[in-house]
């Protein structure tokens, strides 16, 4: 797999897995540490779903290619969260946050320039 399409399978990958935590903010609501609630609660089950799926696409997007160049798109997944965050859970913005979401891309545009 070339690098550009292992850099797709992990923003990809890190887009599924910020529902992730999406569905686990929902689940924690009713979370318990009794086993059985936790296998009804299908909001966790469903994140614990999201967070592996996004690190299956991680494992097969390494196999040869650089971790110094992948890992850092994993950054992507704290912008994608923000987004659902403001779009599902009704969590609002403010000017520190997207100055945030920006430093991330900027860090992810240096780190690929310097690649």
């Amino acid at each position: 797999m070339n690098i550009l399409l292992a850099a797709m399978v992990v923003i990809i990958g890190n887009f599924i897995g910020a529902f992730g935590g999406l569905f686990l903010k929902k689940g924690s609501a009713k979370f318990s540490l009794n086993p059985f609630e936790i296998i009804k609660n299908y909001y966790i089950i469903s994140g614990i779903f999201c967070y592996a799926i996004a690190a299956i696409m991680f494992i097969i997007a390494l196999k040869g290619n650089p971790l110094s160049i992948l890992y850092p798109l994993v950054s992507t997944q704290y912008i994608w969260v923000a987004f659902f965050s403001v779009s599902f859970l009704d969590e609002k913005m403010n000017s520190m946050k997207w100055m945030g979401i920006i430093a991330i891309i900027l860090g992810i545009v240096c780190i690929g320039i310097g690649s």
